[in-house]
């Protein structure tokens, strides 16, 4: 048995329904990807209808099941409740919450303008209030129980990182929310959980955050003691743990995955101190042609 392979039994998430916020894309379709395989039943979201529909029909294709697309802006809340009125109607219930939807850049703070901080804080903080809100809220009215919220924040929301601090602040926003509710709403069933990625990198995500080879020039995978990246099945196996019944003991943690990064570099962008403005200058430049 390898690392890059499936952990759980293939019915170990048969016939949940399970919401994943950024879901047709990156990490969020990578988990999504095993958590059908395992018998979920998945609903996604994200803010281009196109990619969803592209990405639910590829996934079904390859894993079978049944996967439901459904555009929304994470930042609006009368969105949010479209969503999930959307995928009631759809399936009848949702059963666990996947906040995975964000929003990241890489520059110094003095660089960035108010409207810089709240395209990150608004997808990330206030997406996931939003999305948890609105879910949660049903799930209390309706006295369901043994529901399931899973947050993915970064190593730095405890921390804290240089460089990245729209992202800093949002992310530790939403630890505090994972710890908070974790306490106050487990009298209603319901669990909250955190995992916290090291470096996973995807092609859309990791291209706009270290444009062109800058992650290449910067060996990312310096700052890790396992000297490398994290594969994509990794972190899956370990949300669909904590998603699953097996978990049910759970409650309140934030799983850090990491190879030792963080304890190598207590910040994972404090190694771009190395950037010089020259680089800021060009990187600047490259991210702003990616949008």
């Amino acid at each position: 048995m390898e690392h890059t392979d499936g952990m759980l039994r293939a019915d170990a998430l048969k016939d949940k329904v399970i919401l994943i916020t950024g879901g047709g894309t990156g990490l969020g379709r990578s988990m999504g990807e095993y958590f059908l395989s395992l018998g979920a039943k998945l609903a996604i979201c994200g803010r281009r209808e196109e990619v969803l529909k592209k990405a639910a029909a590829e996934m079904e294709e390859q894993f079978g099941g049944s996967v439901f697309f459904h555009a929304c802006d994470v930042r609006q809340y009368d969105q949010v409740e479209a969503l999930h009125e959307a995928v009631l109607a759809k399936y009848g219930q949702i059963d666990v919450l996947l906040n995975n939807a964000a929003g990241n850049f890489i520059s110094p703070t003095e660089r960035l303008s108010p409207g810089a901080f709240d395209a990150v804080i608004d997808i990330v903080l206030k997406g996931t209030k939003n999305c948890t809100l609105a879910v949660g809220k049903h799930w209390i009215e309706k006295e369901q129980k043994q529901k399931v919220v899973l947050n993915i924040v970064t190593t730095y929301a405890q921390t804290g990182s240089a460089f990245v601090v729209p992202s800093a602040m949002a992310k530790a926003g939403v630890l505090a929310m994972t710890r908070s509710l974790a306490v106050e709403w487990a009298k209603y069933g319901i669990r909250f959980n955190a995992i916290a990625p090291g470096p996973f990198p995807t092609k859309g995500a990791w291209s706009r955050l270290l444009p062109g080879d800058i992650g290449e020039k910067l060996k990312v995978e310096n700052q890790v003691p396992l000297r490398r990246a994290g594969e994509r099945q990794e972190l899956s196996n370990l949300a669909a743990y904590l998603v699953s019944d097996f978990a049910h003991y759970m409650n309140g943690e934030v799983v850090t995955i990491d190879g030792g990064e963080w304890l190598q570099g207590a910040g994972q962008m404090n190694f771009l101190e190395a950037v010089t403005p020259e680089m800021w200058d060009w990187i600047g430049q490259a991210t702003r042609k990616k949008d």
